[in-house]
């Protein structure tokens, strides 16, 4: 479980770094909790980046360029697949 625990931080840092409407940190809780639920749910990047957009979307009403979703849907899947290899 604590191994899981750091792998989440992890996202949440990435998720807060890329600040896609630049609130600064700590603006984004629900979209990142959503977030991190999606990259337990899905494997592919396009797919991930599809949700990614969606939870925004829903949150903020703006649009986020696929091209960003899907940048950091696959950075988020590289800290995934790293995790699953580690095992």
């Amino acid at each position: 479980m604590r191994k899981e625990l750091q792998i989440n931080l992890q996202y949440v840092d990435v998720l807060n770094e890329w600040d896609p409407f630049q609130l600064t940190h700590g603006g984004y809780e629900t979209e990142i909790a959503d977030t991190i639920q999606a990259i337990h749910e899905l494997d592919a990047s396009d797919e991930l980046a599809k949700k990614i957009q969606s939870i925004y979307e829903f949150s903020f009403e703006k649009v986020i360029p696929m091209e960003k979703c899907l940048k950091v849907a696959k950075e988020l899947l590289a800290i995934k697949a790293n995790d699953s290899c580690s095992i």
